[in-house]
């Protein structure tokens, strides 16, 4: 009798475990993506304030995002999600698994809108004005009435802009709006967007570099103005430190720096060929009139142009012209001799 009854017992147990692994293979099963491949496929869902678990696997299910209505909730009840799933739109895809999914919604991962843009190097403050335009973000007027006068928010925030006191300087941002990729809200105000590149200038500007600006005797303001014309003349990165030197040559002996890029920068405009007109314009930023550095910079440099403006290269150097040839180099002189037969030269590339 007691044989019999063990046996009973046994194939009960049996049949018990088999439940469970039928059970728990069965739950492990309805965890799983609806479709792992369908990574581009997304739904956007809105989960509504005070919804339970059973109406959240109801939605997820009629949209197609989840296996199974009653796993969901039993996963929710089990992880003690059921009150902790939080109202808002969702971007969900039926390649996430169901625990993904619910821990999307707890953790409150919610979707917003958002819109890439990319600043090129050179760019000046009206360009990044007119490309956050285009991009729907900003109106340009209202952008760079910002740039003009930023917030007390924004000054506060960025010490380094107090160096910028020059009232010659049109844009108080001009040069320090650091040119990048940025992902942002489509909701993002001009000062969020300033804000954040203004962070990534930050960033690139690194403690090392500070002490370098240090040991120049200098400050960001004039680095990064020196850095802004490497970066409208340069045409080769190889040649970026060269220039910064040839700019720190003339400074330092109270040269004309006869700066090209400075000149279309007052004119408003890029010239391929300047006039003597051109030469004689009225302004600050005119290098063929005034000695020293710009007021400030003439657009937005990149690291590499930094990084030449912190460490140019020694040389004898005080003048380069355009080669006009494919090379996209410049031909480098010592004395105005060499720098007159230079222009002859690439005179002769001219078409």
């Amino acid at each position: 009798m007691l044989k019999r009854i063990l046996i009973v017992l046994l194939v009960l147990a049996i049949l018990a475990l088999a439940a469970y692994a039928v059970g728990h293979s069965y739950y492990n099963q309805q965890l799983q993506p609806l479709n792992p491949h369908a990574v581009d496929d997304y739904h956007l869902i809105e989960i509504p304030p005070g919804a339970d678990a059973a109406a959240i696997s109801e939605l997820l299910h009629s949209e197609g995002l989840i296996r199974n209505q009653q796993i969901f909730q039993l996963y929710a009840r089990l992880q003690g999600l059921g009150h902790r799933f939080i109202a808002g739109t969702y971007k969900l895809s039926p390649s996430l698994s169901l625990v993904q999914i619910a821990e999307k919604l707890a953790s409150g991962d919610v979707y917003t809108d958002t819109i890439w843009f990319t600043i090129p190097e050179g760019f000046t403050v009206k360009e990044i004005a007119l490309r956050l335009e285009e991009k729907g973000l900003v109106e340009s007027s209202a952008f760079l009435d910002f740039a003009r006068r930023p917030s007390a928010g924004i000054l506060e925030s960025f010490p380094f802009l107090q160096e910028v006191t020059d009232p010659q300087i049109e844009y108080r941002l001009e040069g320090y709006l650091f040119p990048d990729t940025y992902e942002v809200s489509s909701e993002s105000s001009v000062e969020e967007i300033v804000a954040l590149m203004l962070r990534r200038l930050e960033q690139i500007v690194t403690a090392a570099d500070q002490q370098r600006i240090a040991e120049l005797n200098s400050n960001l303001h004039e680095i990064l103005t020196i850095a802004a014309m490497v970066e409208r003349e340069a045409r080769v990165a190889h040649e970026r430190p060269l220039i910064a030197g040839v700019i720190y040559n003339r400074l330092e002996i109270g040269m004309l720096l006869q700066i090209d890029a400075t000149i279309q920068y007052a004119l408003g405009e890029t010239k391929e060929f300047l006039t003597f007109k051109d030469l004689e314009i009225e302004s600050p930023f005119n290098t063929y009139r005034y000695t020293g550095l710009p007021p400030g910079p003439i657009a937005a440099p990149g690291a590499a142009s930094i990084a030449a403006a912190l460490y140019p290269e020694a040389s004898d150097y005080f003048f380069y012209n355009y080669k006009y040839d494919s090379s996209g180099e410049h031909f480098f002189s010592h004395t105005l001799k060499e720098h007159l037969a230079n222009v002859a030269r690439a005179e002769a590339n001219l078409p």
